[in-house]
């Protein structure tokens, strides 16, 4: 019997509109820890982007390391993998390696290469043991790959990239499968964008180049059991492969992910085969409200809405947080007293106010003041504007396109 746990994409370190997140963090995490000595856990996966940035800070450190030290105290079985994001530095990640081995966690932050700089595909192989030491399964323990990690692929007729992971993939498993013995599961990992995926317009950045080099499934033949994905928020399952899953993150990073199932996922296996997979839904800790929550209203309807709206009693880390979504027929300067008037004895943390200017011809910049508007993700200036102009969400294709759009010129910034 072997026990997996599957998470990804914890960001620690996120603040969403100016409030930190470290408190939903810090009960994520003591429900995780929970849920690895209830349910026996043996092995966790971490696929990528436990930190929100590259340079995360003090606070985001402490829980992880905390964390790892109370599971190696609780669970003192339990195996952990830690795999690296598009938002971890491998450096930062691997740094405390030497010590983390001793606790039984393994982590990579970067595909490893030998003293002369050629990837070292078995390091990549880590074997999963039980709870009484049997050694049942082995993982392909992939991290985030780069441009730089993939090969030369010279092929006019393939795309670079992808046959550049095609390869670096197929090299691994192939070190993988010469270890595997019968009755042993085999487990793949990765951190990235796959085909036909569904993403959060707001806090996914595009990988490998965007939307254009999306991996495709058969990356993975069939001779691997489960496949632990991070990168994509919302949790699903790739191309209606039952074992190819996104977990999604454990809270939502970005206003547009608050209806997200969040969870985490158990895996089981008998006798080297896989034998169920369960989601374990996370409890939220601080709920999103956006209201109105059919859409924006004129500005006497959402004041009314917000007088009569009774919320039970939390303590304040626990303040659901609020998009106020509002329709403008002319400029409205006091808009941000009036709704603080009305909001000032309701347990709730105004983050946000979208508001939609009827018919206005002007641009978004022109209604913004300049510090507003640079703090504003790309994203989200198209997503209001082009909501503004058309009163309606944009298409998944048009989405798609505008992220194209946006990697071309961030890869032009970097040349």
């Amino acid at each position: 019997m072997l026990r997996i746990l599957h998470t990804a994409d914890w960001h620690l370190g996120h603040s969403l509109h100016g409030i930190s997140r470290d408190e939903e963090h810090r009960r994520f995490l003591d429900w995780l820890l929970s849920q690895l000595q209830t349910r026996a856990v043996d092995q966790l996966l971490i696929a990528g982007d436990v930190f929100d940035t590259a340079n995360p800070p003090a606070s985001a450190q402490a829980l992880f390391y905390d964390f790892l030290a109370s599971a190696r105290q609780h669970c003192p079985h339990l195996g952990i993998i830690v795999l690296g994001g598009n938002h971890d530095s491998p450096a930062r990640l691997e740094a405390p390696q030497p010590l983390l081995a001793r606790l039984g966690v393994q982590v990579l932050g970067a595909l490893p290469r030998d003293a002369v700089g050629v990837p070292d595909f078995e390091r990549l192989i880590l074997p999963l043991k039980n709870r009484v030491g049997e050694l049942v399964a082995w993982c392909v323990a992939m991290p985030f790959l780069r441009p730089a990690d993939l090969p030369v692929v010279t092929d006019a007729d393939t795309d670079p990239l992808i046959e550049g992971v095609r390869q670096v993939y197929a090299a691994a498993l192939a070190a993988a499968q010469a270890r595997r013995q019968p009755g042993q599961a085999l487990i793949a990992t990765g951190h990235c964008y796959m085909v036909g995926t569904e993403i959060s317009a707001l806090s996914e950045r595009k990988v490998l180049g965007g939307n254009q080099h999306a991996l495709p499934v058969d990356l993975f033949p069939d001779t691997i059991d489960y496949v632990a994905l991070g990168h994509m928020h919302r949790p699903q399952k790739v191309g209606g492969h039952e074992h190819v899953r996104y977990s999604g993150s454990p809270i939502p990073m970005s206003l547009s992910e608050a209806d997200y199932p969040h969870q985490v996922l158990q895996i089981d296996f008998e006798a080297g085969r896989r034998v169920g997979i369960e989601d374990i839904r996370v409890p939220r800790t601080v709920d999103i409200l956006r209201l109105p929550s059919e859409g924006p209203l004129p500005l006497k309807e959402v004041l009314e809405q917000l007088k009569h709206l009774i919320l039970p009693v939390r303590p304040e880390a626990e303040w659901p947080l609020l998009e106020i979504r509002v329709q403008l027929d002319k400029p409205e300067p006091g808009l941000r007293q009036q709704l603080d008037e009305v909001l000032a004895d309701k347990p709730l943390r105004l983050v946000r106010i979208d508001k939609i200017q009827a018919g206005a011809a002007q641009s978004l910049a022109d209604r913004l003041p300049e510090d507003a508007l640079q703090g504003l993700d790309p994203a989200e200036v198209f997503l209001r504007r082009y909501r503004e102009r058309y009163d309606a969400a944009p298409s998944a294709e048009l989405l798609e396109a505008f992220h194209e759009l946006l990697d071309k010129v961030h890869a032009g910034d970097a040349a």
